[in-house]
C-alpha cells in the first residue's frame, strides 16, 4: 500500500513557479543553440537497449553509455521487456546516445557536420546522495561529423551562451583531458595495460602515494590541476617530448575564444563521468549551484556498419538551471469579471499574462496576480499587510 499523493524515491512534482522557470530556461538554451544552426530532434523516451549500448565508443574500458553526471550510461538505465515485441527496451538515462543514433541512421545522409539540439526527460535506475533525483529534464546540443578545434570552440561557446541566455551568471568551466593517461601510457610514459585503470583512479583521487607506487613519472600530474593558465604552464613543463602539444594548443585556443565570458580551470586527470569523451571534456559550474550544471566534450559515434564518426556536444539539466538562474519577473494581470475580450487580447499581445475572473467575486489576490486592470490601465496590486 502507498499513501495517496506520495511519489517513489527520487521523483518529485514540479509546481509553479518552478516548472515555469525550468521550461523557460530550457527554451532559452534551445534558442541560443538554434541561433547557431542547431536544429532540434525529439527521440522517444524508450528504445531498444542494445541500440543505446553500442552507439557510443568508450574511451575507457568496462563502461556503457555516456554519462553526464558520472554515474552510469546504460548501466544506469531502467530496462523492461516490451509486452508487444518481447524485446528488451531501456528508458533513456541520457539523450546523447539517442542523438548519436539519429545522426548515424536517420540522418546518415545529411551533409557533415550536422548540428542537433534536444530536450527531454531522462530516467536513472539509481541516484546518488549528492544528486537524489532520478528523473530530470536534460537539454543540450551535439555537433556531429567534425573533430577539430573550431568545432570544440563552437560547442563550448554555445554552452556558455545558453547558460547566459538562461540567466546564469558567474559561469565557470573546468576542462579535462579524458584520454591523457591512455595516450601517455601507450606512448612516451609506458605503463602495463593492467595498471592503466588503477593509475587513472589514483590520479583522479589525487593520491600521490598511490600514483608513486604505480608510475612515479606521473606524479607531476597530481599537482597539475588548478586555474587554467597556471595548470597549462605545469602541463607544458611536464610534456617535455611534445606528446600533448596538440591537445594543449587546442585547449589554449578554446580558452582564448571564450575570453572573459567564463572563469576557467583545468584538471587534466579528472575522469569521473568522462568515460566516453576522447581528447576533450569539460564541466560547467555557476555561482550558487551546489554541483555541476552539465558536461560536454568530444566523443566517437559508432555507425551500424562499424565505422566511426567524431562528435562534440554538451548536456545541461534545465530543472537545476531554473533553480539558480534569474527568474523571470512574475507579471499576472487580473481582468475583472466582464472585461471585454479584446482588452485582454491586447494586453496579452503586449506581453502580459492575463487571468480573467470567471465569477463576480473573484479577486486578484486569489489568483496570485501582481496587477489589476482598471479603467483601461494596469495597476499594481498592493500586497496585503
Amino acid at each position: 500500500m502507498t499513501m495517496p499523493g506520495l511519489l517513489p524515491e527520487g521523483f518529485h512534482d514540479r509546481l509553479p513557479p518552478v516548472a515555469d522557470a525550468a521550461a523557460a530556461v530550457e527554451a532559452r538554451v534551445l534558442e541560443a543553440a538554434r541561433l547557431h544552426g542547431y536544429e532540434r530532434v525529439d527521440p522517444p523516451l524508450a528504445e531498444f537497449a542494445d541500440e543505446l549500448a553500442v552507439r557510443l565508443k568508450p574511451v575507457l574500458s568496462g563502461r556503457h553509455g555516456r554519462p553526464v553526471e558520472g554515474t552510469g550510461g546504460l548501466t544506469d538505465a531502467v530496462r523492461f521487456v516490451d509486452p508487444v515485441g518481447q524485446a528488451t527496451l531501456a528508458i533513456r538515462p541520457d539523450m546523447t546516445a539517442q542523438v548519436a543514433r539519429i545522426a548515424a541512421t536517420r540522418m546518415g545522409h545529411h551533409p557533415r557536420p550536422v548540428r542537433l539540439s534536444y530536450a527531454g526527460s531522462v530516467l536513472k535506475l539509481r541516484a546518488s546522495q549528492l544528486a537524489p533525483a532520478r528523473e530530470r529534464r536534460q537539454v543540450g546540443a551535439e555537433l556531429i561529423g567534425l573533430d577539430s578545434i573550431a568545432a570544440a570552440c563552437e560547442v563550448v561557446r554555445v554552452a556558455v551562451e545558453g547558460l547566459a541566455a538562461a540567466g546564469i551568471v558567474d559561469v565557470s568551466i573546468d576542462f579535462t583531458l579524458p584520454d591523457l593517461v591512455d595516450t601517455l601510457a601507450t606512448g612516451s610514459l609506458p605503463v602495463a595495460a593492467e595498471a592503466i585503470g588503477p593509475l587513472r583512479e589514483r590520479l583522479d583521487a589525487k593520491d600521490a602515494g598511490g600514483v608513486a607506487a604505480i608510475a612515479p613519472a606521473y606524479l607531476p600530474l597530481v599537482e597539475a590541476a588548478g586555474p587554467f593558465d597556471s595548470a597549462m604552464a605545469r602541463l607544458r613543463a611536464f610534456d617535455t617530448d611534445g606528446v600533448l602539444a596538440s591537445r594543449l594548443d587546442g585547449l589554449a585556443t578554446i580558452a582564448a575564444a571564450l575570453g572573459d565570458t567564463a572563469a576557467m580551470t583545468l584538471d587534466p586527470t579528472e575522469r569521473h563521468g568522462f568515460e566516453y569523451q576522447s581528447w576533450l571534456g569539460f564541466s560547467l559550474f555557476a555561482a550558487g549551484a551546489a554541483r555541476e550544471l552539465g558536461r560536454g566534450g568530444t566523443y566517437v559515434i559508432v555507425h551500424p556498419d562499424g565505422t566511426e564518426e567524431p562528435a562534440t556536444g554538451f548536456s545541461l539539466y534545465a530543472d537545476m538551471l531554473g533553480g539558480i538562474g534569474a527568474a523571470p519577473a512574475r507579471r499576472r494581470l487580473f481582468l475583472p469579471h466582464g472585461t471585454p475580450a479584446h482588452e485582454g487580447a491586447a494586453m496579452r499581445a503586449a506581453g502580459w499574462v492575463t487571468v480573467a475572473a470567471l465569477e463576480p467575486g473573484d479577486t486578484p489576490e486569489a489568483q496570485l496576480c501582481t496587477h489589476r486592470w482598471v479603467a483601461g490601465a494596469a495597476q499594481a496590486v498592493t500586497p496585503a499587510g
